[in-house]
């Protein structure tokens, strides 16, 4: 349906039918994208490491009140695309930095093409790699939360249980004051996608095609998860377990190999009961992440533990990350951050309610605030919070991806909460209920198919052909109210 000079993110993610192509007359630093074998109006946009755009500014900024964060291209410097282009051009929506004062524009010609002046790829890849952090000269406060955080977890087996909590639930006094990512939801990856998605539609004079996100005709996902951190934990899988089961649940217990001892027995009656076993790190003692080398030092026990239990997942110790190193540690895939978080050791979030890839390694964000944090850090009495984010997530087809702990889901009014929880989501039936390694390996075969039009309607070919089903998004509407 589309031919692009450059590789498109939007379009490769939500798998929407397009090719590469050069897309002559040849503009080096900007991708272009069009319909396919038509002469009509262009998507174009800025590529973000090209040396020409060296001055554009850096840094978080909004269009349509949508937070982004990367490099912004000014009206003059683009001026130079607009004039080799030819044509009548007028401005569209201003991008502002955090005082309001606007840094670029979306202009618009007469024939119905759209210049950009940020890149929609690095954009996004910014999001997901939490790349947001050290942008526009925060770099210095970065290393300072890293060097606070590895302090930390150096002196708490020195503390008793009772003052690490204390200072966690004092320390939420500051981490309440961020601004992004907001919380408990921060939509602004999504709504970029569907801004995106109506300008491509505009382009194109048609709704976009794409495969959606979920199989067998389901609009959103329950995927249940545990962390199983101490010996108490590992000791107390009974109580959820029966709760999941009495809702006809089944989810995945992340253990630690080498914190305590983890019996083959208990790992094969889980499985066989239908659940999956993952590993937690080697030691939960917030390093596995903490350096290259020593990653590197404790990788192959891990995948050593992974191979003896059948698991695929991996999951950090208190969510620690590193967007360059994950792809590293060799699991099918990685649920190790959060969508949005201020209050674990590590905040931030990817942004994004859907799976999606990190090299060859599919992420599975954790996008339901944790028990920890709803019970013990935040002092909440009933699952409200749960119950709002997992309401929002269904209602724009997102991943409901819930982490608890049954080192801390020990008293009844918890687990009550916990029952009520599944008793509201588990038994819709718009809801896929499906286990990470389940949501994994849909996600590696919806990206390995495609759409095609035949016949004038599209279809799926490829290994997602009998699950999947197309969408149409991105109502055709004016330029300017796509814009």
């Amino acid at each position: 349906m589309f031919e692009s000079s450059h590789p498109f993110t939007l379009f490769e993610d939500f798998r929407v039918p397009y090719r590469h192509s050069r897309l002559a007359p040849t503009l080096d630093a900007y991708g272009r994208l069009r319909a396919a074998e038509a002469e009509g109006p262009f998507l174009l946009w800025p590529l973000a490491d090209r040396p020409e755009f060296a001055g554009a500014r850096v840094g978080a900024f909004a269009v349509d009140a949508i937070p982004l964060h990367g490099r912004v291209v000014s009206d003059e410097l683009s001026e130079d695309c607009r004039r080799f282009l030819g044509g009548t051009w007028r401005r569209g929506g201003p991008v502002v930095d955090a005082s309001g004062v606007t840094v670029g524009s979306t202009w618009m010609r007469d024939d119905g093409s759209i210049l950009l002046p940020f890149d929609p790829n690095a954009v996004i890849r910014c999001a997901r790699s939490e790349g947001y952090q050290t942008l526009g000269g925060h770099s210095l406060s970065s290393r300072a939360k890293t060097l606070s955080r590895r302090l930390y977890y150096r002196v708490r087996p020195t503390l008793p249980r009772p003052v690490q909590i204390r200072i966690r639930q004092a320390f939420t006094r500051i981490q309440a004051r961020s601004r992004f990512p907001r919380w408990p939801v921060e939509p602004s990856l999504h709504d970029l996608y569907d801004r995106l998605f109506r300008l491509v539609a505009g382009i194109a004079g048609e709704p976009v095609p794409r495969i959606a996100a979920w199989p067998n005709d389901h609009s959103w996902a329950l995927v249940l998860t545990h962390d199983v951190e101490t010996e108490l934990g590992y000791r107390s899988l009974g109580p959820m377990r029966e709760i999941e089961e009495a809702a006809g649940c089944r989810s995945s217990w992340n253990f630690v190999p080498r914190r305590y001892a983890v019996e083959d027995s208990v790992v094969e009656e889980l499985k066989k009961a239908g659940f999956e076993v993952g590993v937690h790190g080697l030691h939960h003692d917030g390093l596995d992440l903490d350096s290259l080398s020593l990653l590197r030092k404790r990788l192959p026990e891990m995948q050593q533990w992974a191979t003896r239990w059948g698991a695929v997942g991996f999951r950090a110790p208190a969510l620690h990350r590193t967007h360059e190193w994950m792809p590293l540690l060799g699991f099918d895939y990685d649920s190790s951050y959060p969508d949005t978080d201020p209050y674990e050791p590590k905040a931030g979030g990817c942004l994004s309610w859907l799976p999606f890839f990190n090299g060859s390694q599919v992420e599975l964000p954790v996008t339901v605030p944790q028990d920890h944090t709803v019970f013990v850090i935040l002092r909440q009495a009933d699952e409200r919070l749960w119950v709002e984010k997992a309401r929002y997530l269904r209602e724009r087809g997102g991943m409901v991806l819930v982490l608890t702990h049954p080192d801390y889901m020990l008293d009844e009014s918890r687990l009550s909460a916990y029952s009520r929880f599944l008793d509201e989501f588990a038994r819709d039936a718009t809801g896929w209920r499906a286990l990470p390694r389940e949501v994994s390996a849909w996600w590696r075969r919806r990206a390995a198919s495609s759409v095609e039009r035949v016949d004038g309607n599209w279809r799926i070919v490829g290994p997602a052909a009998d699950e999947g089903s197309v969408e149409l998004v991105g109502e055709a509407r004016s330029l300017q109210e796509a814009a």
